[in-house]
């Protein structure tokens, strides 16, 4: 299983440096640098551990277990460039070195230590190419303590620098990244008390085996978790656009009905385009336009359904607005749930309003509670009130049997024309 871990690791290591070395053809700031460091020495750690290379570097260099102690090495440099990249991020060039200078000097000051126990106790250890920090646990307790130690102290001071640029990071991908590096870090403390356990156990006789798949899987698991929180302010739009992407249909059927229930009262709101390129063609409404790519067809419903909104402004009145609120506060809705459940509330009172000709004497200054701060966003938000819109028309409409043959609910979004 050991062989088989360490191989689909050093893999998929080997995949994300290449992604990331993408960055530097265009972008070269120590932030940067840093980071692909970060992937690098990684690979590194998993690439040394490599059964088959763990027997040519001892034989090579005449010292056994070299590779565990390069593995630990590497671990080291890459909490240095981890702590490089969150001080220049948060930081000024200048600024950000100060503070690293004395990280870096500690951090070299372990590898030195750490070399030191590693070489006092090579010969009386013998090979172990797949339980080394076990052996090592017991047969030179020093060495795995202090890189422990090291390892964990500088982990968390990566948690520390996360959690504080995670509260002013300037996207969400990025605040994502951070969080979610601060989980990985949680996990790769199994890892840190599975060591420190063996450590202990060797005092009393006793081998860290018992728990070492336990061990194994936690810095498996927390390692590649780890790297790909720090790919995720790369992926993350990419996977954004996947997503809307993905959505979009679903959201082009969900905005229909409530899209056709206010053009139906307010056409003007509709923009049309000429069905072909001839003089005097019909014309077809852009949103059901075929020609047209879907993300333009969903963008001119976000926008009409938003101007039908303030042409029925007229027919909303106050009093029907303090009544949507009253009952978003029993139902207890929050957010933009409770601001979409109102507005719905409004346009279902504005629309009947308009049916029966009673316009109220005064109207709302606005039929608008939210102001979603981007497109994606707008978006989301108007999914919401047309489910709320769904519910509200839905629950209004009469029994079959009081529905006079022949008529259609004009609620009834099977009377909504599909997308093509």
């Amino acid at each position: 299983m050991t062989v088989a871990l360490y191989t689909l690791c050093t893999g998929l290591t080997g995949v994300a440096l290449l992604y990331r070395m993408r960055a530097l053809r265009t972008d070269r700031s120590p932030a940067q640098l840093a980071l692909t460091g970060v992937f690098f020495f990684a690979l590194c750690i998993w690439v040394v551990l490599l059964p088959g290379l763990w027997d040519a570097l001892g034989d090579l260099a005449g010292l056994p277990n070299l590779s565990g102690l390069l593995s630990h090495i590497a671990v080291m440099l890459v909490t240095a460039c981890q702590q490089l990249v969150l001080l220049h991020l948060r930081h000024d060039t200048d600024l950000a070195w100060r503070k690293a200078t004395p990280r870096l000097l500690a951090i070299g000051v372990v590898i030195v230590v750490i070399v030191g126990l590693f070489l006092r106790a090579v010969d009386r250890l013998g090979e172990h190419p797949t339980d080394f920090a076990i052996a090592t646990a017991a047969g030179n307790p020093a060495y795995l303590s202090v890189y422990l130690a090291a390892f964990a102290v500088g982990q968390a001071e990566v948690a520390r620098l996360c959690w504080r640029y995670r509260a002013v990071a300037p996207t969400v991908w990025l605040r994502r990244s951070l969080g979610l590096i601060v989980v990985t870090i949680g996990v790769l403390w199994i890892y840190i008390l599975g060591r420190l356990a063996a450590i202990v156990a060797g005092f009393f006789g006793v081998s860290g085996h018992a728990w070492e798949p336990v061990t194994l899987i936690a810095v498996v698991v927390g390692s590649t978790t780890h790297l790909f929180a720090w790919l995720l302010p790369d992926l993350g739009p990419q996977l954004s656009r996947l997503a809307a992407a993905l959505a979009r249909p679903r959201a082009y059927r969900e905005l229909l009905p409530l899209h056709h229930e206010l053009t139906t009262h307010v056409p003007s709101v509709v923009l049309r385009a000429a069905e072909q390129d001839t003089a005097g063609a019909p014309e077809v409404a852009v949103y059901r336009d075929p020609r047209a790519d879907l993300r333009l067809r969903l963008y001119r419903l976000i926008i009409e359904i938003r101007d039908a909104q303030w042409a029925l402004r007229t027919w909303m009145s106050p009093e029907a607005a303090d009544a949507a609120e009253r009952a978003a506060d029993e139902h207890a809705l929050r957010g933009h749930d409770r601001q979409a459940a109102i507005e719905a509330a409004m346009l279902d009172a504005a629309l009947r309003a308009r049916q029966s000709g009673e316009r109220p004497h005064c109207h709302v200054d606005s039929p608008q509670l939210a102001e979603p701060e981007d497109l994606a966003a707008e978006l989301a938000y108007q999914r919401r009130l047309a489910r709320h819109f769904r519910r509200r028309r839905t629950a209004a409409l009469p029994v079959p049997s009081q529905v006079p043959a022949g008529a259609q609910p004009s609620g009834d979004a099977t009377a909504v024309e599909e997308p093509t």
